[in-house]
């Protein structure tokens, strides 16, 4: 299977360095385009597959493109692969906001997928919601979902109006994590401990929680219970965040975010 990466940044080198790890292809089958022929060199140094500089020599010998640019360098990228991508190539974008219909009608290609992959993906434990067009075969799907499980989990969605949705819900939801450990590193600031006494107590309380989570099968609820014993002191927290009113700002966030991406592919 040969493997053509367009876009040398985060995550396409992150995609890079995990399809090689896992074996799924190897250096000699991967390629990855380059923004320009001075940028080759640069890009080559990762040592993760042939690089090359002018999509000509490139495109035509893969049987998988990534799209792993941002999605405002997506006109220039498609005036770059005008006419060179052929009906049977599977497209794998994680161009954000860029609808399939875009992509269908700027390469004209049917053969289309749609992902939507997080930061965590850089060390394997991303999260990615992805879709497809009825033209890529079982066989593709299955192909490039074992692409993307390089990097985490996956979860494939039927409507690509879920994109937009797990966008605001897993793409952006490490900034919200990171929001939230930032606010109980100011709390305990405030109470007199010292910066990297501060991060240490809420990095590793998240971490705790999350694999606590992952491994008992319990519900948040079931667990905000068991911590909060009544007349307690998280009891006394859970009040200050207002009765819901933390909850519901998050909530009014995720959606913010997925009116966001809904108008960005507009």
């Amino acid at each position: 299977m040969k493997i053509l990466i367009i876009g040398g940044g985060n995550m396409g080198l992150t995609y890079a360095r995990s399809f090689v790890r896992a074996h799924i292809t190897s250096r000699l089958d991967l390629r990855l385009l380059a923004r320009s022929p001075e940028r080759v060199p640069a890009l080559a140094a990762h040592e993760v597959g042939t690089v090359w500089g002018t999509p000509q020599e490139c495109v035509p010998g893969a049987d998988i493109l990534i799209l792993a640019v941002k999605p405002q360098d997506s006109g220039a990228l498609f005036e770059r692969l005008r006419g060179l991508v052929q009906p049977h190539q599977v497209v794998l974008s994680i161009m954000a906001g860029v609808r399939i219909a875009t992509l269908r009608e700027a390469l004209g290609t049917p053969k289309i997928i749609r992902a939507m992959p997080n930061l965590p993906a850089q060390i394997g434990m991303g999260m990615t919601a992805f879709t497809s067009t009825d033209d890529v075969t079982r066989a593709e799907l299955v192909q490039v979902q074992n692409l993307l499980s390089t990097t985490g989990k996956t979860v494939y969605v039927e409507q690509e109006s879920a994109i937009d949705a797990s966008t605001a819900i897993s793409g952006s939801g490490p900034a919200y994590v990171y929001y939230c450990m930032e606010a109980l590193m100011a709390a305990a600031g405030g109470m007199g401990f010292t910066p990297a006494e501060a991060e240490l107590l809420v990095s590793q309380t998240f971490r705790g929680a999350v694999e606590l989570y992952s491994q008992a099968g319990l519900s948040c609820q079931d667990w905000i219970a068991r911590v909060a014993s009544k007349g307690g002191t998280t009891e006394a927290a859970m009040q200050a965040f207002g009765n819901g009113a933390v909850r519901e700002g998050l909530i009014a966030g995720a959606e913010a975010a997925r009116t966001r991406a809904e108008d960005l592919g507009k």
